[in-house]
């Protein structure tokens, strides 16, 4: 383990890329600040510090001055970093530059696959053109790959690009209620937006189902509401949801004196988790007729843990 060298060890005297640099995380921060700012760092397992010399070229496409006012990115690292500041605009905003990347793909692919090269007629180049690039130049470089491969004709026009470039109605839209609120990031991608309405779908489900279960425990309540005035079919379903109800509903509610005070039946059985795991572990142990080794392996746990909750939970053995 000793002789093995480190990134910065490596390239000592040279350049090192980091790529991502906004998914690193916080700790890796620290210590990358301490490279940059006193040129030393400590080796995994050693308490010896080493000096380095390295200059660092450091890419991401997140927003990093907002990840500094989330919290999410160091700041005096980020001002490190920032002293050399290079801009690369998107690929939809080169549009010059998509043919061209789109042809030296092809031609690598075509070598690496033993394949003559795709080539592009009127209709496609402007499909390319046109199109929006979200994963920008790494997208270009998979679809070139996907035709390279999969296409049989390898003079591509237009309607055969179509079949290999994503649906751009299927993309789910940004909700309006980020920009009204002057937050055009609120929604950083679509797996948060789905969230979002997962959660407003079970809101309003829970509202339905006590809508519907007070209805049935009220129906005068719910004739006088104005939401049921017009529903003339309600006890008809009431029933039927009363029988479907029925036969499994465990908590029992009991009125009492003709009051509204509704009480649920008490279980006897103990529902806390403490006496479940004590529970198991006893049943565990006399299966295995007291070995330990064999009952911590049926219940999943190592010995050493076994050995721990049976002096916590003063079990004999």
């Amino acid at each position: 383990v000793d002789s093995r060298k480190g990134y910065f060890e490596t390239v000592n005297g040279g350049t090192i890329f980091l790529d991502e640099i906004g998914e690193m995380p916080l700790g890796t921060q620290a210590r990358l600040l301490r490279v940059l700012e006193a040129g030393e760092y400590i080796r995994v397992g050693s308490s010896k510090v080493q000096k380095t010399d390295v200059r660092v070229i450091a890419a991401t496409n997140k927003d990093l001055l907002e990840f500094t006012q989330n919290g999410r990115f160091r700041e005096d690292l980020y001002y490190r970093l920032n002293t050399v500041p290079i801009k690369v605009p998107p690929l939809r905003e080169r549009k010059e530059d998509i043919v061209l990347l789109f042809r030296k793909f092809a031609v690598d692919f075509a070598e690496k696959y033993k394949s003559p090269p795709v080539q592009l007629d009127e209709d496609a180049k402007n499909v390319l053109i046109n199109y929006a690039w979200p994963g920008n130049v790494r997208e270009l470089k998979n679809i070139a790959e996907q035709i390279s491969v999969l296409s049989l004709d390898k003079n591509i026009t237009g309607d055969i690009l179509r079949k290999f470039l994503p649906d751009n109605m299927s993309r789910l839209p940004v909700l309006a209620s980020s920009v009204n609120n002057g937050n055009r990031k609120e929604f950083n991608n679509e797996r948060e937006i789905l969230y979002k309405l997962f959660f407003d779908m079970k809101k309003d489900v829970t509202e339905l189902k006590r809508m519907v279960f007070d209805s049935i425990q009220n129906p005068s309540v719910t004739n006088n509401s104005n939401g049921f005035r017009n529903e003339k079919n309600l006890p008809e379903y009431q029933n039927e949801f009363q029988n479907q109800l029925a036969p499994s509903a465990q908590p029992v509610v009991i009125n009492s004196n003709g009051n509204n005070i509704q009480q649920h039946e008490e279980v006897e059985e103990s529902l806390s988790i403490m006496d479940k795991e004590k529970e198991l572990i006893i049943k565990a142990l006399k299966k295995h007729r007291g070995k330990r080794r064999d009952a911590s392996l049926d219940l999943g746990i190592s010995e050493r843990t076994l050995y721990r909750k049976l002096k916590e939970y003063d079990i004999a053995e």
